[in-house]
């Protein structure tokens, strides 16, 4: 069974109206950076809780978009004529809510959905942008492997160049070790001299 419509009316009970408050502030957020994602919309939100606090967000600066509502309003007369100022804003939307609607149905019909009503035309040219997105995905591919590839080679080198130096010092190690052995032969020597001639006077 499906929760019940939540009348739009003033929450009564502190906690469930703060509770409220908090998710429809972040839906509302949400929506909104969408909104700018999606259309390339400047948008810019201010709420205040019923405890005073702000809380905003805009996609580009939060000054510049009231400077400019402000500016579009004395130019056209709107803060005299808060009628026009609803209607300009009403048909905003309305043209924001096609734009979106156009967004979703050319990404339908990407990713292989809604083409009944497509002609042949229509059908070409989704095939063409398919085509030069699918290349373009191909040429980035590419790119990203041939930088793998060149990253793997300059650890490669790298690795290579450690090793010789590995080499290098274990080569120098067995070199002393000689060396050391050498002394110590040639001192167990003169000391069994120094012995075999005591023992003979």
């Amino acid at each position: 069974m499906g929760r019940g419509k939540i009348p739009i009316q003033r929450i009564e009970n502190s906690t469930n109206r703060q509770v409220t408050f908090c998710k429809r502030r972040n839906g509302l957020m949400k929506k909104t950076r969408e909104l700018s994602i999606l259309c390339d919309a400047e948008v810019g939100v201010i709420v205040f809780s019923s405890t005073g606090k702000l809380y905003e967000y805009s996609n580009t600066s939060m000054k510049s978009i009231i400077d400019r509502f402000n500016k579009l309003n004395e130019d056209h007369g709107w803060l005299m004529d808060p009628a026009s100022s609803v209607k300009f804003w009403q048909r905003e939307a309305a043209c924001l809510r096609q734009q979106l609607e156009r967004l979703q149905e050319s990404n339908s019909q990407l990713m292989g959905e809604e083409l009944s009503d497509l002609n042949i035309n229509q059908l070409k040219d989704l095939e063409n942008k398919l085509q030069i997105g699918l290349s373009n995905v191909k040429t980035k591919k590419d790119q990203m492997l041939k930088d793998e590839i060149k990253v793997l080679q300059q650890k490669g080198i790298l690795i290579h160049q450690q090793n010789e130096e590995l080499r290098t010092k274990i080569n120098l190690l067995h070199e002393n070790n000689a060396e050391l052995q050498k002394v110590i032969e040639a001192r167990d020597m003169e000391k069994e001299k120094a012995t075999c001639y005591q023992q003979w006077i």
